[in-house]
C-alpha cells in the first residue's frame, strides 16, 4: 500500500546516503507511493530530498511520472513550490505559485492555512523584502491559528534580530520553549537571543543544542559560524561554515560566511572563491556583487571590481554600497562622467533611505538638503560641486558646497575655498543657512542632471 512503500522509500533513500547497492530507485518507489496517496506531504519532502542534487534527468523522471495524474492537485503545487523555494532559489517563482495558492477562496480554507502564510514569508524573506515578510509572521501570531506550529520560526527570529526587536524575540522564544523546548527551531530563536543581548558564548551553546537535536540543520551551522566570526575564533567559524555547506551546498549564506572569514585574514583570493560560489547561488543579490567587488579590489583587479560592482547596481543596490565603491573606482580611473552619475545616484539611494520623509522623486535641492551627511556622503559632495565647476554649472556647484560649509570635516574648507572662488566670477551665493529656504538658479528645484552613462549589464 501507499505508507508501505512510503517506508520503503525511506530506507531505500538513506541506503543511498550510505552508498549501499538498491534493488530499486528510492525516487520511483516514492512516487508510487504518492500516487496512491497524493496527501501524505513526508512522502513529498522525502522526494524532494532524492531529486535535488541529482542529474536533471531524474527531476524529469519524477516530473513526467506526476503530472498525468496530479498536474492539477494542490499537493503537486506545494511540491512544485517548496522545491523552487528551498532548493532552486527560484524564489519569485515560488512566490507567484504560493499567492495563487493563497487566493481567498470561501470552498478551499486549506489554502489559509499557517503552513502557505509561513510559506509565503519564507520566501520574502529569501527575496530581502523583510518587511512583508514580518508582516505574514505577525498575521499567523496574531490570530493564533496555530500556536504550536514551529516550523520555520526560526527564520522569524532571524528577521526580528535583524529589526533589532528584543521584546518580540524574547517573547518568541518564551513561547516557543513553552511549547516544545527540544525542538531545533527553538534552540535557534533563543540562540538569536542571546546573540542580540550580545551573549555570544550562551548563544553558541544553544546552536550546539539544536545541532545535538538535528546535526543536518544548515541554519545552526550557519549561525554559530557568525557567533564564531563575532568571537574572532576564525578557526571554528569556517568548519562551522563548511559543515553547513556538506549539509547544504545551495546555502549561500555559509558561502558568504566562508568569504567573509578569509577576508578577515587577509586572504582575498580564498575569499572571492568563496564570494564567487555565493553570487553564482544569488545572482540577483547586490550583496554578493559587492563582496565580489571588494575582494578585486583588493587583489587590485580594477576593472574586474568595475564589473563586480556594475552588476551590483544593476541589481537594485538600495543602501547605495555599491555606488559609491564604485564611484570611487571610476575616479581613480579618470572616468569623471561616470564618477558623477554614480556619486548622484548614491546621494539620492541616502536621501531615500535616511530621510524621515522621503519624496518618490526627489528634487536635487531636496536630495542635498535631505541627505544624512557621513564622510562617504561629504566626499561625493565634494566632487560633484568640483565636476559641475569644472562643466560651468556654477549654480550646481555651489549647491553642494553650501551644504558642506557646516560640516565638521576637512572637506568643509574645501567647499569654503570653492564658494569663495565662485563668488569671485561675480555671483553672490548663500550660506547654508538660506540654502534651506530656497536656492535661485539651475539645479534648485530641478532633478539630478542626467547623462547619457548607464551602467553595464
Amino acid at each position: 500500500d501507499a505508507f508501505g512503500l512510503y517506508i520503503y522509500g525511506m530506507i531505500l533513500k538513506d541506503a543511498k546516503k550510505e552508498s549501499l547497492t538498491c534493488p530499486h530507485a528510492a525516487h520511483g518507489v516514492l512516487v508510487e507511493s504518492i500516487l496512491e496517496f497524493p496527501v501524505n506531504w513526508s512522502a513529498w519532502l522525502d522526494l524532494c530530498d532524492v531529486v535535488v542534487g541529482q542529474d536533471t534527468s531524474i527531476e524529469q523522471q519524477v516530473e513526467q511520472a506526476l503530472q498525468p495524474s496530479l498536474a492539477t492537485h494542490y499537493m503537486y503545487h506545494f511540491f512544485c513550490a517548496h522545491l523552487m523555494a528551498h532548493h532552486h532559489q527560484a524564489h519569485e517563482d515560488a512566490l507567484v505559485l504560493l499567492e495563487r495558492l493563497y487566493e481567498p477562496l470561501p470552498d478551499q480554507p486549506l489554502f489559509q492555512s499557517p503552513h502557505v502564510k509561513t510559506q509565503l514569508a519564507v520566501v520574502h524573506y529569501h527575496l530581502r523584502e523583510l518587511e512583508q515578510a514580518l508582516q505574514w509572521f505577525q498575521d499567523t501570531q496574531a490570530k493564533q491559528q496555530d500556536r504550536y506550529y514551529l516550523d520555520h520560526k526560526d527564520v522569524y527570529s532571524n528577521i526580528l534580530y535583524v529589526k533589532e526587536d528584543r521584546v518580540a524575540l524574547s517573547h518568541l522564544a518564551q513561547e516557543a520553549v513553552i511549547i516544545d523546548k527540544y525542538r531545533p527551531e527553538t534552540c535557534c530563536i533563543v540562540g538569536n537571543y542571546y546573540s542580540l543581548k550580545q551573549q555570544r558564548q550562551k548563544a553558541v551553546q544553544y546552536f550546539q543544542r539544536a545541532l545535538k537535536l538535528d546535526r543536518a540543520y544548515t541554519s545552526a551551522w550557519t549561525l554559530m559560524g557568525h557567533e564564531y566570526v563575532e568571537l574572532k575564533q576564525t578557526e571554528q567559524a569556517m568548519e562551522a561554515y563548511r559543515r553547513a555547506v556538506n549539509v547544504s551546498p545551495k546555502d549561500y549564506r555559509a558561502w558568504y560566511g566562508l568569504g567573509q572569514t578569509y577576508e578577515f585574514l587577509n586572504m582575498h583570493l580564498y575569499a572571492l572563491f568563496y564570494y564567487n560560489k555565493a553570487a553564482m547561488l544569488r545572482p540577483y543579490d547586490a550583496r554578493m556583487w559587492c563582496a565580489v567587488g571588494q575582494c578585486f579590489s583588493a587583489l587590485l583587479k580594477i576593472p574586474d571590481a568595475i564589473r563586480a560592482y556594475e552588476r551590483a547596481v544593476a541589481q537594485e543596490d538600495s543602501e547605495g554600497i555599491a555606488t559609491q565603491k564604485l564611484a570611487a573606482l571610476y575616479r581613480q580611473e579618470g572616468r569623471q562622467e561616470e564618477a558623477a552619475q554614480c556619486y548622484l545616484r548614491h546621494l539620492e539611494l541616502r536621501y531615500l533611505v535616511t530621510s524621515q520623509a522621503p519624496t518618490t522623486n526627489p528634487t536635487l535641492d531636496a536630495i542635498v538638503q535631505g541627505v544624512a551627511l557621513e564622510t562617504v556622503e561629504a566626499e561625493a559632495l565634494l566632487f560633484l560641486a568640483q565636476y559641475f565647476r569644472s562643466h560651468g554649472q556654477f549654480d550646481t556647484a555651489a549647491l553642494f558646497c553650501s551644504r558642506l560649509v557646516e560640516y565638521p570635516g576637512p572637506e568643509k574648507e574645501h567647499a569654503k575655498g570653492l564658494l569663495r572662488d565662485l563668488r569671485s566670477r561675480g555671483r553672490r551665493y548663500p550660506t547654508r543657512s538660506s540654502t534651506t529656504a530656497g536656492i535661485s538658479g539651475e539645479g534648485a528645484g530641478a532633478p539630478p542632471p542626467q547623462s547619457p552613462f548607464q551602467f553595464s549589464p
